[in-house]
């Protein structure tokens, strides 16, 4: 590749043998290629999730998000296990969200984490204790705290003095003690996107490390709310323990300082462990993260000569991303000159940024293959784009596909469990595709897709007798 390419092509891209593979760990474990070349998804033929349900389709492996949960879990109460005390795993609801899905990690024994009303009602809907849910938001309303303190929600993770002040004037009115955790801003951040890092100073979230000291102070002035630790979040999309383990140093510091004032039972480290969106993607084994993070707290406790408090973390993408597909239907196809001996195949799908905002958002890389067929034609340098008008609606920016790749095929794109349905919108008055679980060769609904008819009936100039009806899948 030429020089002149590096900025066309990526430098981890490189041309495969054949564009027929489904790379592990990128797809579902389940995903398979069968003897006419299309591809399964926990036991369900693609042709048959488009016929029931149409394109585009999030397509999300119910084994998969058990499996990765039970892993969580076990990884962590084995790390914390060696050094004596206790872990809570809580799923990061925000990662993605429904009742069926709350039901799932619930049943595999973790808590969830939440972070709007909008979530907290429907972790409660399916099912979850309110004891084992934890409350995120850097502006949470009056409303908000009314409601979680209302149902008994665990507890709430403070992300400013106004809201202390809120939260402690609603619980004392209510005859309750709220336990709190302060998020701190801890200065360690991933090497991420700007919009993922989290621990960085100049951003929303939490309190310098001073300030923490400060508004712990004050909670323990407060008769109606309980100090129960710190938290700190430090991005996203994080391939190993080693931030963790300096970020744990400064948390430590702090932890230590503040005992003097009473006990802490708590440290929560947050989440944010990544995973594989591309074939060169390679994170550490959560078993091993989760051995770094607990050996660094540990480690840093012991210097200072204090107990290990129990650790928190907050594991979300890690859980339900690998498990999520994308299925599309290939549109037009053209094929443009990216430079003076470069060519690039445009494959437009029906979908797009509205559905999988991240390379819009974040400039994520995704990767994409045809699974309605295998190709034995060349593989052409590929760009996945979607229908909406704008130029920046690129579902795939590189990947190698079939030449052939030809309107009325399926497409697929893997790891898209995490931050696509929770990020969807209706850009370009498009509806919300369903979601469908596959377990056992059997699929359903488990969040129903929008139709123009849902769309329209929002509108208050329209009389509600005008609108029709357009189905989006088989909603059953």
């Amino acid at each position: 590749m030429s020089a002149s390419h590096s900025a066309l092509v990526p430098e981890w891209l490189t041309t495969p043998a054949e564009a027929n593979e489904l790379v592990a760990p990128v797809w579902p474990a389940s995903a398979r290629r069968v003897d006419d070349g299309s591809v399964e998804i926990g036991g369900v033929s693609v042709f048959d999730l488009r016929d029931r349900f149409g394109t585009p389709l999030y397509v999300l492996d119910e084994d998969e998000v058990r499996e990765h949960a039970r892993r969580a879990r076990a990884a962590f109460d084995s790390a914390a296990a060696r050094h004596g005390i206790r872990a809570r795993v809580y799923y990061a609801g925000k990662a993605f969200l429904s009742t069926e899905v709350v039901r799932w990690v619930v049943d595999e024994g973790l808590s969830v984490d939440v972070c709007t009303r909008g979530e907290l009602e429907v972790a409660l809907a399916g099912g979850a204790d309110p004891a084992r849910l934890g409350f995120h938001g850097n502006n949470k309303s009056v409303r908000e705290l009314e409601r979680a303190v209302e149902v008994g929600i665990g507890s709430v993770v403070v992300d400013s003095p106004i809201e202390i002040e809120r939260l402690a004037a609603i619980a004392e009115r209510r005859g309750a003690v709220q336990s709190v955790l302060v998020r701190v801003r801890t200065g360690v951040h991933a090497e991420t996107h700007a919009f993922l890092a989290t621990a960085h100073e100049d951003q929303k979230f939490g309190f310098s490390l001073d300030g923490a000291a400060e508004a712990v102070a004050r909670i323990r002035e407060l008769t109606s709310l309980r100090f129960v630790g710190l938290h700190a979040h430090i991005g996203s999309q994080i391939f190993d323990s080693s931030g963790f383990r300096e970020s744990a140093a400064r948390l430590v510091d702090l932890h230590a300082d503040l005992l003097a004032g009473g006990e802490i039972p708590l440290l929560n480290v947050g989440g944010g462990f990544g995973i594989s969106y591309t074939s060169v993607d390679d994170p550490k084994p959560i078993e091993e993260i989760a051995d770094g993070i607990l050996d660094a707290i540990a480690d840093e406790c012991a210097v200072r000569g204090i107990p290990m408090p129990d650790v928190a973390t907050e594991p979300g993408r890690v859980i339900v991303g690998q498990a999520g597909v994308t299925l599309y239907e290939v549109g037009t196809v053209k094929t443009v000159t990216a430079a003076e001996d470069l060519e690039r195949t445009y494959v437009s799908v029906d979908g797009g940024m509205s559905d999988n905002a991240r390379p819009a958002l974040y400039g994520a890389d995704f990767s994409a293959r045809i699974v309605s067929r295998t190709s034995s034609e060349t593989p052409a340098l590929s760009r996945v784009v979607g229908h909406h008008c704008e130029s920046g609606d690129i579902v795939v920016d590189a990947e190698y596909l079939p030449a052939d790749v030809t309107p009325g095929d399926l497409l697929a794109v893997p790891a898209t469990g995490a931050y696509c349905f929770s990020l969807a919108s209706n850009y370009n008055y498009t509806p919300r595709p369903p979601v469908v679980a596959v377990r056992g060769g059997q699929a359903r609904v488990i969040v129903r897709g929008e139709t123009i008819d849902d769309l329209l009936s929002r509108d208050a100039g329209i009389p509600a007798s005008a609108h029709t009806a357009t189905p989006h899948g088989d909603t059953a």
